[in-house]
């Protein structure tokens, strides 16, 4: 089997009663294990499905339905490693991101190990998401996919409908568990086993059958009077403590500021009630943070001691950041929007596409391994390596960009939303024009931003003198 190239993301899933709007939100920074890997956003029309999937990686062949859906899709520009979708939302305003790599132990690949030749992060979307009509069905078939064929790997996966979050975590090479996320509830996953308190009898969980079995047959729960899938299946290692606890922590301290909690603490709570209703803004802070406001920021003035202790969740690794929102209060045709931005997120903002469409703007889908401040990937990470270079000098400039790229990226979208009745005869091409505008608009504030701060970053350089002719 071929090496495996991505892994570390974070994930923040909010209900609809948690969201500032009703609408339902699943998220994910899309983190690989080298800084660059360009991505794109796509739509992958039903015709350019396939009906036999082979993958890269494992080599796996599934064959697949013949009536796919259209969806959004987050694939990788250079192939070679495969597709790997990352995410999407299909014509049916399913949405899913995929996937949070989490946590194991000795004692349950014991009993059921990883499959070589199973499937994995680089196929779930591809095998999954064109072919579910509600949050609950995704459940539903990617555990019937993981018991036939297995995984080689451990992750976690969320899925969206207008009224319901699920979030699936697998278990060994074939089993799984799924809970739903309370609609008045937000999550902050890192990449650790994240499900703690799990009720097999309850209406909100799902698993593969013989799960509550085999923790029993086993003698996995370490627990006297609970069952915490977290304590039974995944880890509580050091390297938790450092690399993926303290990301809960930040994002629990940024939405529930009251409570006081450890960074290092291993039984951070997986549901979670905010102080207030999230937006979309929150969200894109929090996957964007590197511990501001802390001793333990890397742009901080910490010891260098702290600003080194702690993986933060904005990092040079991002490759895309991907809100995936489904809107309750408006029509089904504009319900959908796919929330995308490239590169480490500390200088990007993620722009709001309608998700009802059939193809994607030309600087968002053409990026490839070739350097080019036409496409928003390379734009976006140049723009994140010159501002890490003096990060307190071109903050300010950050700022301005962002609040005014969203607020353009807002008017688009609420003027498209109000007009869309003269235009539901062909909703598709409407909103595609609607996704060019903000494609345009995004390319000339990043361009402008980058710009900004090379005029003024010039001024700075070290290749100077003081007297000139």
């Amino acid at each position: 089997m071929e090496k495996r190239v991505k892994g570390s993301c974070t994930t923040i899933l909010v209900g609809k009663k948690a969201s500032i709007d009703g609408s339902t939100i699943i998220s994910r920074n899309d983190d690989g294990h080298e800084a660059l890997d360009p991505e794109r956003l796509v739509v992958v029309n039903p015709a350019e499905q396939p009906r036999h999937y082979q993958s890269v990686i494992s080599k796996v062949q599934v064959e697949l339905p013949d009536n796919p859906l259209r969806y959004t899709s987050i694939p990788n520009s250079i192939l070679k490693d495969g597709i790997w979708p990352a995410a999407g939302i299909n014509s049916d305003n399913i949405a899913m991101s995929a996937t949070e790599t989490i946590t194991t132990n000795s004692r349950v690949l014991g009993i059921d190990p990883f499959v070589a030749g199973g499937i994995g992060e680089e196929d779930l979307v591809t095998l999954v998401l064109p072919y579910i009509h509600s949050a609950k069905e995704g459940v539903t078939r990617l555990g019937a996919l993981l018991e036939k064929y297995g995984t080689y790997e451990p992750n976690g996966i969320a899925f969206s409908d207008k009224d319901e979050i699920w979030w699936l975590e697998t278990i060994g090479g074939h089993h799984w568990a799924a809970k739903r996320i309370p609609d008045d509830a937000y999550v902050v996953a890192p990449n650790r086993m994240n499900i703690d308190d799990f009720d097999f009898a309850a209406a909100d969980t799902m698993a593969s059958a013989d799960l509550e079995e085999i923790i029993a047959k086993y003698h996995l729960n370490p627990d006297f009077d609970r069952v915490n899938l977290r304590h039974i299946f995944g880890s509580s290692s050091i390297k938790d403590t450092v690399y993926n606890n303290p990301r809960a922590w930040y994002g629990q301290k940024y939405f529930t500021p009251e409570v006081e909690q450890d960074p290092m603490e291993q039984d951070l709570p997986f549901i979670c009630h905010a102080n207030r209703k999230i937006s979309i803004e929150d969200v894109k802070f929090v996957l964007s943070s590197h511990f501001e406001n802390t001793k333990y920021d890397v742009y901080g003035s910490g010891s260098e001691s702290d600003k080194t202790l702690f993986r933060p969740i904005g990092i040079n690794r991002n490759h895309d950041v991907h809100i995936l929102q489904i809107r309750n209060d408006v029509p089904a045709e504009i319900a959908g929007i796919h929330w995308i931005a490239f590169g480490a997120n500390t200088f990007n903002t993620v722009v709001p596409f309608y998700a009802n469409v059939t193809d994607t703007p030309a600087s968002y889908k053409d990026a490839n391994g070739i350097f080019n401040l036409n496409h928003m990937y390379w734009l976006s990470c140049t723009t994140a390596l010159l501002g890490d270079t003096d990060y307190d000098f071109y903050v300010d400039m950050r700022n301005s960009y962002e609040l005014a790229a969203m607020s353009a990226y807002r008017k688009i979208e609420n003027d498209t939303d109000a007009a869309l009745n003269q235009h539901q005869a062909d909703a598709p091409s409407y909103l595609a024009a609607a996704n060019q505008q903000l494609a345009d608009k995004a390319m000339e504030l990043q361009t402008k931003l980058l710009g900004d701060m090379v005029i003024a970053g010039s001024e700075k350089m070290k290749l100077r003198y003081n007297l000139n002719d």
